[in-house]
């Protein structure tokens, strides 16, 4: 038993060290870009379905940009809310804002990929900068991306914008985002390869090229996603344009959720597109498990027993997967009491990706915003009227 369990303490070992030397090498090399004054119209691009809530502040906050030039167009989705009112009021005083109202849905499309199509199609800006209703941009965030995307010669940037989280529910779901990101994506080489399978974006801020917009078809060649901060990069990679990842937390901040409820549908909606595959998702548990919950469980173990050794490792283990945890936090600047749920958080989001994957008949029906999508091998989609 003692062996047993200093052998399973160097695999929690290992499994965890993988991910801390990914994110050492991520953390020192991903940049915030600086806000530097571009030239060229860069159009905002807002899908907005019931964002009565939050659409005044992203609008308004999206019209302070500067050091670059910008309009802003919301796209109102059928809204059955105050959405349309409430950016109409705003665009009497800012000509540089527009209020479209996107066709109704067709077979086969998913809600934001119809509007973002929509939104495209209204655009004059050289590039497009497509955020969701819930993203506040900070005032230099669209001049940053532009410059870098000039500088690096970049079809499509994007980043994960400062998540904001004030409940539990959202503290035990919305940091494995950055921490997969950071923790699992080899960046460097993600930037050196042309790699199809190593396009990355964060669907809530994505900034392209018009023209290389066009030509792959965008959101309209993923018109069946849900997914687009995984579909849309391995799009214009498949099509031979250049794609880039960069901090986004200091361009802007998004509070996705408010509830654990949400957010478990939330990430519910597209698993099925990222680990809740039957090839993907036991190697996924196999590297999440093994290195950020195994650790706990086999110290308990060999302190019960009084393995000494396999203690120490097991210890050493998860100091260094907290430690991995307690870095990207810290530069991505989420709640420090969330370093402590990492385990926890690791567990749940497991728990998401399985029960999607096991339960396609009810938690594989993504439901969302008042529409319903059915994944890969279910019916097709149902949605109420608009």
């Amino acid at each position: 038993m003692t062996l047993a369990l200093l052998i399973l303490a160097l695999i929690a070992l290992a499994l965890a060290l993988l991910p801390a030397g990914l994110a050492a090498v991520n953390l020192a090399i991903l940049r915030s870009p600086e806000p530097t004054r571009t030239e060229g119209l860069v159009s905002i691009l807002i899908p907005a379905r019931n964002e009565a809530a939050v659409i005044e502040g992203t609008v308004r906050a999206a019209l302070a940009s500067h050091g670059v030039p910008v309009e802003v167009i919301v796209g109102d989705d059928h809204s059955t809310d105050d959405t349309a009112t409430i950016v109409q009021g705003i665009a009497r005083t800012d000509p540089r804002l527009r209020l479209i109202s996107v066709p109704a849905l067709p077979e086969g499309w998913t809600g934001k990929n119809h509007a973002c199509v929509a939104l495209s199609e209204a655009a004059r800006g050289e590039r497009l900068l497509f955020l969701d209703a819930d993203v506040t941009l900070a005032p230099g965030g669209a001049a940053a991306l532009a410059a870098h995307a000039a500088e690096k010669g970049a079809h499509l940037v994007s980043g994960v914008p400062r998540q904001v989280m004030a409940t539990l529910g959202e503290r035990l779901t919305v940091p494995m985002i950055d921490f997969l990101l950071l923790g699992y994506l080899p960046i460097a080489l993600m930037r050196a390869s042309p790699q199809v399978s190593l396009g990355a974006a964060c669907g809530q801020m994505i900034l392209i090229a018009r023209d290389a917009y066009r030509q792959t078809g965008g959101h309209g060649a993923i018109r069946t996603s849900l997914h687009d901060g995984v579909r849309l990069p391995r799009l214009f990679r498949e099509r031979g344009f250049v794609t880039d990842l960069v901090a986004g937390q200091t361009l802007a901040a998004c509070r996705m959720y408010r509830n654990f409820a949400q957010s478990w549908a939330g990430f519910s909606k597209n698993a099925h597109e990222g680990m809740a595959t039957p090839a993907a998702l036991p190697v996924w548990t196999l590297l999440l498990l093994g290195g950020h919950v195994l650790p706990w469980l086999v110290l308990a173990a060999a302190l019960a027993l009084g393995a000494g050794t396999a203690a120490a490792v097991a210890a050493a283990a998860g100091l260094v997967s907290l430690a991995t945890r307690a870095a990207i936090t810290l530069k991505v600047a989420e709640p420090l009491a969330t370093i402590l749920l990492h385990p926890a958080t690791v567990c749940t989001a497991l728990a998401i990706q399985w029960n999607v994957l096991l339960r396609p008949g009810r938690a594989g029906r993504a439901v969302w915003k008042g529409r319903s999508y059915a994944v890969a091998g279910q019916p097709g989609p149902q949605r109420k009227p608009g």
